[in-house]
This record gives C-alpha cells, sequence and structure tokens, in this order.
C-alpha cells in the first residue's frame, strides 16, 4: 500500500535526503493571494467582514463574533462526564508538565557595579486557535491555553470556527474545554479571517470591542498558515504549521500491528497527512502493508485515511542499519518520531531532529495529542531542524535589564569609545563620555 524508497547500502548526502524523503506539497506563498484580500477586508471593515467571510466559507452568520459567557456554562454542563474526566486528566497533565518549563530571572554580575539581569515577561494578551475543520480539537485548547496560563499572560482569547449546526457557534466540546480552563472569552471566527481579527480587533456586532492580541498560536489549514506569514510582525506566531506527520524509526523487533494502527491514526487527520515508516526490515513493511489492507477498510475514515496513505507525503523508507535510520529521520526532522527498535531508548536519545520523540512500543502518538503531558502544538515540514513545539517559552519575552554604576561605566568608557570608532559612529563614544566631562580613560 505504501511506497517504498529504498537506500539500502548507499548514503545519500543531506541535500540528498532532502530531496528524496516523501513531503507534502505545501505552498503558502500560493495561498497568499487568496488571503491576503479577506485580511485587507478585515483591516479595513472589521466585524462586518469577518462575519461576511464566516457565511461565504462555514456556511453561517453568527449574531455576534464574541460567544455569550453562559453558553460556555451551558456546553460544560452538558459535556459528556467521560469527556469531562478526559479533558481533565489531560489538563492535570499537562500543568504537570509545563509547569517545569517556567524560566526565572537571572542577574549576573559582569563587574563591580555593573550587573545584567536576564528578565522574562509573560505577552499581554494572545489568541489561541483551535481548528474545526474535518475534526474538533478540544485537546488543542487544552494545549495552547495550559503553557499560555503557566507563562503567566493576562488576556486570553480562544479562537474557533462557527458550526452552522450549533447555532454559529464553536463545538460544544471547544466551549467546554474553555470553561474548564477558566477561559471566558471565546471568538466564533475561522481560518484567514480570524487571524486578521486578533491581528487588527474590531467592534463587535453589540458594541463591544473585541481587543486584539500579541501572539497568535495553534494549528489550522493552509489559509490560516498563510494569514500568519502574512500578519507576522504585526502579531507574533508560534510556527508555520502544515499538514501533520508521523515518522516511525523501526527495526525487526516492532510489531506491524502497532506500527500499522499508529500509521493510519496520522493519516485520519488529513489527506494530506503524512505517515512515514523507516526500517531495516522489509519483512517488517510486508506484514505492515497487510495488516494497513485489513486497518484502513476497517476505520471510520476510510477514504480519508487511503488518500493520505496513498500520498506522496507517505511511503516507506528501507534502510541498511539503525544509523542509517536515524539520519533519515534527523533528515526529515518529523512533528511526531516514534521509535520502535531495540533498546529504543538509547536510539531515541541519539535524534538531534523532531518535534517530539515517542520511545519504545508503549508511547504512540495519540498517547501525546491527549493525556502524555507533553504539547503536541509542534513543527511540521522539517521545521523541528531549527524550531520547537509550543511551550511556556512561546508566550515569554526575555528581556535584558542592564543596570551600571558611574565607577563601572567610567572603568570600560574607553573600550566603548574604540568600539565606537571603529564602527565609524563616534556620537555612541560620546554618549558615554559625556557623562565624565567629555574624558574617557
Amino acid at each position: 500500500m505504501l511506497n517504498r524508497t529504498d537506500l539500502r547500502g548507499q548514503v545519500p548526502t543531506a541535500a540528498e535526503l532532502r530531496a528524496t524523503l516523501p513531503r507534502a506539497e505545501y505552498d503558502v506563498d500560493a495561498a497568499l493571494h487568496h488571503v491576503r484580500p479577506v485580511v485587507e477586508a478585515v483591516r479595513d471593515r472589521g466585524v462586518e467582514a469577518v462575519l461576511e467571510y464566516t457565511e461565504k466559507f462555514d456556511g453561517v452568520r453568527p449574531a455576534s463574533v464574541r460567544v455569550p459567557r453562559e453558553r460556555l456554562t451551558k456546553a460544560l454542563a452538558e459535556l459528556d462526564p467521560a469527556v469531562r474526566a478526559a479533558l481533565e486528566e489531560s489538563i492535570t497533565r499537562a500543568r504537570k508538565v509545563h509547569d517545569g518549563q517556567r524560566r526565572t530571572d537571572v542577574t549576573t554580575a559582569v563587574v563591580d557595579g555593573g550587573t545584567v539581569t536576564e528578565k522574562w515577561v509573560p505577552v499581554e494578551r494572545v489568541g489561541l486557535y483551535a481548528p474545526g475543520g474535518l475534526a474538533v480539537y478540544p485537546s488543542t485548547v487544552v494545549m495552547n491555553v495550559v503553557p499560555a496560563q503557566i507563562a503567566g499572560v493576562a488576556s486570553l482569547v480562544v479562537c474557533s470556527p462557527p458550526q452552522a449546526a450549533f447555532d454559529g457557534l464553536p463545538h460544544p466540546t471547544i466551549l467546554a474545554a474553555a470553561e474548564l480552563l477558566g477561559v471566558d472569552e471565546v471568538w466564533a471566527a475561522g481560518g484567514a479571517q480570524a487571524v486578521a481579527l486578533l491581528a487588527y480587533g474590531g467592534t463587535d456586532t453589540d458594541g463591544a470591542e473585541l481587543v486584539p492580541v500579541d501572539v497568535v498560536t495553534g494549528p489550522g489549514n493552509i489559509y490560516l498558515t498563510a494569514a500568519k506569514r502574512l500578519l507576522r510582525g504585526l502579531i507574533g506566531i508560534d510556527a508555520e504549521a502544515g499538514p501533520t506527520e508521523i515518522a516511525i524509526l523501526a527495526d525487526e523487533t516492532a510489531d506491524p500491528v502497532h506500527v500499522a494502527a499508529d500509521l493510519i491514526s496520522q493519516a485520519e487527520h488529513d489527506p494530506l497527512a503524512a505517515s512515514v515508516l523507516v526500517t531495516t526490515s522489509e519483512q517488517l513493511a510486508d506484514a505492515v502493508d497487510k495488516e494497513l489492507v485489513n486497518r484502513v477498510a476497517a476505520t471510520k475514515h476510510t477514504e480519508r485515511v487511503a488518500e493520505a496513505l496513498a500520498g506522496k507525503q507517505s511511503g516507506v523508507i528501507l534502510v541498511s542499519t539503525v544509523d542509517d535510520g536515524l539520519r533519515v529521520v534527523d533528515a526529515y526532522a518529523a512533528e511526531h518520531l516514534e521509535i520502535q527498535t531495540a533498546d529504543a531508548r538509547a536510539v531515541a536519545a541519539r535524534v538531534r531532529n523532531a518535534g517530539a520523540i515517542f520511545v519504545g512500543a508503549y508511547a504512540p502518538v495519540s498517547l501525546g495529542d491527549y493525556c502524555a503531558g507533553s504539547n503536541h502544538v509542534l513543527p511540521t515540514g522539517g521545521f523541528a531542524r531549527h524550531s520547537s513545539g509550543l511551550s511556556v517559552q512561546s508566550f515569554l519575552k526575555g528581556i535584558h535589564v542592564v543596570d551600571y554604576s558611574e565607577d563601572a561605566l567610567r572603568e570600560v568608557a574607553g573600550r566603548v569609545v574604540a568600539l565606537a570608532n571603529a564602527e565609524d559612529l563616534p556620537a555612541h563614544g560620546e554618549a558615554v563620555t559625556a557623562r565624565f566631562g567629555g574624558e574617557a580613560r
């Protein structure tokens, strides 16, 4: 079922691997010309434009953008108790992991009388996006809100597409998750128009102010991603998320049932989702293919899964050794990387590039999606070579606070003047010497 690439007996270069490995076609630049008019309309006409595009794209026109407070309370009261318990467990575990990420201020005494403090300050207001297209993601509300709260962000708004089936409101489980987390501001807006409204702010239909945010986080479709790219700078963003992806590095010890189930679990997200198996065992690859035939036919979203697995973004990469497999998965830099090999923990410790690493037979990606405690908002499209997933740090700014006494400045003044003159910026040096009667040692 899966396309195969045989790299056994070869040692491709990093450049060759990047060109060879499966990857979804996801051209954000091509989406920009669709998105720019939407963003500009929201900038110029605010909520009216948002509601027009919402009606066009989502087939519903909400009475207002901000969800009434009582609808959040109602959604939580009516939530399936089993789902509520699962969300509560997810929140507890996520808080436990993210609590350890909060940085503390550090003061360094550079010289007597001269210190530099790195001070960590949370951004003031953030917009947290929860998609609502092919699936509904209350878990993404948890993954966005928990690190922002732990960072100390004072003002949070959750944004999610309105649903025609729910009176133009976001899905009730999204509303319930927000209520469970203590977030009382939720906007019914999706896609590029949601990002634009978060960036520019506006006035709701009842005259209430919709305050713009400083940072927007959370995954979405290509149009949301294009809007993030267009508005980056006016707002901070977490990443330009593409289609989800899993890579599994496996040897002959892996269970083909586990591998096939995990490949399908990611393919279930989207027809562009990537499911990649990197293995030293052709026998395992054959067994996985057989298992996929049965499991794909039996799964709920058969067509979506089959399309994703058959796409150019998915496939099997055959390698000679686990060492070669490590080179391949590091070049691929998967959003989610599973290690299903002998001595999986030691192999995982050698990985350099992945959004998150799942070690051994009992750490499937779906555990991380919901209840591992880790964050599931992760870099895609190879961005894990240089970027991290969402964390408390995503909502903090490091500010250097410089505090020097007169004597400490006098002692280094000559060095400042020398460097200022070397750069032909004499006024820089004069800003120092002016404090000492125009002279510096």
